[in-house]
């Protein structure tokens, strides 16, 4: 007669410490790093508006930066006036995208027009104005 010590026993159940330790890991680590991952926007002081809301746009859509200085941006990457038209058409591929236009408060007006004028050349008809709340 034989008899059975610890080590040939089978395994009966699964010990589940281990694996919840290391899923409890993996939960701090995502929640610590999803607190640090912020949308990299060009920093600028929006005009504010007591009706402004948050809408996100569902639609293909390019973002038009105008800063103070007269600076503009498309999706972060810097053009000058003259060349924006260039620049939009190649963005504009089969459906016509939604222009969101983010422009600091002490912008020139006259800036803000002649970048709305030249999507108007391009048919670029749709526009979103981003503005902050007024506390």
């Amino acid at each position: 007669m034989k008899l059975i010590d610890d080590e040939d026993k089978e395994i009966s159940q699964i010990n589940m410490t281990p694996f919840v330790d290391i899923i409890l890991v993996v939960l701090i680590i995502f929640l610590a790093t999803a607190t640090f991952i912020v949308e990299g926007k060009i920093p600028l002081n929006l005009p504010q508006a007591k009706t402004s809301e948050a809408k996100e746009v569902t639609e293909k859509k390019i973002i038009i930066t105008i800063k103070k200085d007269g600076t503009i941006f498309i999706d972060k990457k810097p053009v000058k006036l003259s060349e924006l038209k260039q620049e939009l058409s190649n963005f504009i591929k089969g459906k016509k995208p939604v222009i969101v236009l983010r422009a600091d408060r002490d912008t020139p007006f006259q800036k803000v027009v002649s970048v709305i004028d030249t999507c108007r050349d391009l048919g670029l008809e749709k526009y979103s104005i981003e503005t902050s709340k007024l506390n």
